[in-house]
């Protein structure tokens, strides 16, 4: 697991009552079906240019640089908006969280309350990856096209796998 965000995991942990060992299992379960909602709304054309602008306007680093937000009904709610971007439908998030309860053997009422603070420490990874963590990282000024072409390793057509491979797997692994 990346150093910056193990604490952002050990406060995942204290807030929800389990160990640092459950709050990585979650991570690791739900994180992926939230790159798969981000992969595929950057599929549309609006898609990228979206997720970009979101990144440069949020400060989304603040939940890998300051884990103690993580805890805040901000949070809470700025994961929801996270959600509804990425998921479209509680439904969705219902069915995300159904499914990490069954990979990690906790319920899933304690994962569906474990989803918004989650998304926003995959924002914040991927912001700090994509936007050097500030607003006005030279990648804000780039053309969602050249920045792109720039993030597809593997000219898949997708960013999102690589991206999300580089801010993912070193983080919350």
């Amino acid at each position: 697991m990346g150093k910056e965000t193990s604490g952002s995991v050990s406060e995942l942990a204290r807030q929800f009552g389990i160990t640092e060992e459950q709050a990585r299992g979650a991570v690791a379960s739900l994180a992926p079906s939230l790159a798969r909602g981000m992969q595929h709304q950057t599929e549309k054309s609006s898609g990228l240019d979206s997720l970009i602008n979101a990144l440069g306007q949020g400060d989304h680093s603040k939940y890998i640089d300051d884990p103690g937000v993580l805890g805040r009904s901000e949070t809470t709610k700025d994961g929801n908006s996270i959600l509804g971007h990425i998921f479209g439908s509680k439904e969705v998030s219902r069915n995300v969280a159904t499914h990490a309860a069954q990979e990690t053997g906790l319920g899933s009422t304690l994962l569906k309350k474990m989803l918004p603070v989650v998304a926003t420490m995959v924002m914040g990874s991927l912001g700090k990856k994509l936007m050097g963590g500030g607003t006005t990282a030279p990648a804000r000024q780039q053309s969602s096209g050249i920045l792109g072409s720039l993030l597809d390793s593997d000219k898949d057509g997708s960013i999102m796998d690589d991206v999300l491979g580089m801010a993912f797997k070193a983080a919350f692994r």
